[in-house]
């Protein structure tokens, strides 16, 4: 069942006289429950068709359908129960409240998301069930990046957005984090899309989308996915 319908949506930025296509005429369909990446150069239009999904910009054609639901046409406020609701983000800045231990920033989606998982529970899963009280000025890079993944899960979206989820993390922490969202992908049935230049993450995609210059050159469905262990890292 698609639980993503991109039909023929643009996005183009002006500036002046100046006109950029960053996406240009997409159609795509996305499946729920599968683990998709996105793969394509600097400025192909990733970003951005992340960014229409999860309701942080709106097309200037085409309609973008999730679960039935057209989100181009919604209000503001819309949008914001939307993606209170619906998506989860884990984008390259962590955006993690300085002020705020690691627990209560992941415990934040409780106030917002209707169906929270156990904060707790997220935050041993990414690894760092010993570091629940300590400030996000007291972690390393990596560790951030792992407490905005555990706040992402921790709001149980249907649909989890990626921008270079590991990119912050060594090889082994971002192993598990990768076997994290394929669990929440295989087990949960959650839509888990994440955008990336590490081809060795398309190895275990159920689903390869390729972007360049705003279109999408292909979109390919990988009969036998490997898993997290057997890729070379």
């Amino acid at each position: 069942m698609a639980i993503v319908e991109f039909k023929e949506v643009s996005r183009v930025y002006r500036n002046g006289d100046h006109e950029q296509r960053a996406l240009d005429r997409v159609n795509l369909q996305l499946e729920e429950g599968k683990f998709i990446v996105i793969l394509g150069p600097s400025g192909a239009g990733k970003s951005t068709l992340l960014n229409l999904l999860g309701g942080l910009d709106n097309p200037t054609e085409g309609t973008i359908m999730v679960k039935g639901r057209d989100i181009s046409t919604l209000s503001a406020n819309e949008l914001a129960d939307y993606r209170a609701a619906s998506v989860g983000f884990v984008f390259q800045s962590y955006n993690l409240i300085p002020t705020l231990t690691v627990i209560e920033n992941v415990a934040l989606v409780k106030e917002i998301a209707p169906k929270p998982l156990s904060s707790h529970d997220m935050l041993k899963a990414v690894g760092l069930a010993d570091h629940i009280h300590q400030f996000p000025s007291e972690l390393s890079g990596g560790e951030q990046q792992r407490v905005s993944i555990a706040r992402a899960l921790a709001k149980n979206p249907d649909i989890l957005l990626c921008d270079e989820p590991t990119g912050a993390l060594d090889s082994e922490t971002g192993v598990v984090v990768l076997k994290l969202l394929l669990s929440m992908a295989r087990e949960m049935g959650k839509t888990i899309i994440i955008v990336t230049h590490n081809q060795n993450i398309a190895k275990m995609a159920d689903v390869v989308i390729r972007v360049k210059n705003g279109k999408i050159q292909s979109c390919e469905e990988q009969a036998n996915p490997m898993s997290v262990d057997e890729v070379d890292w």
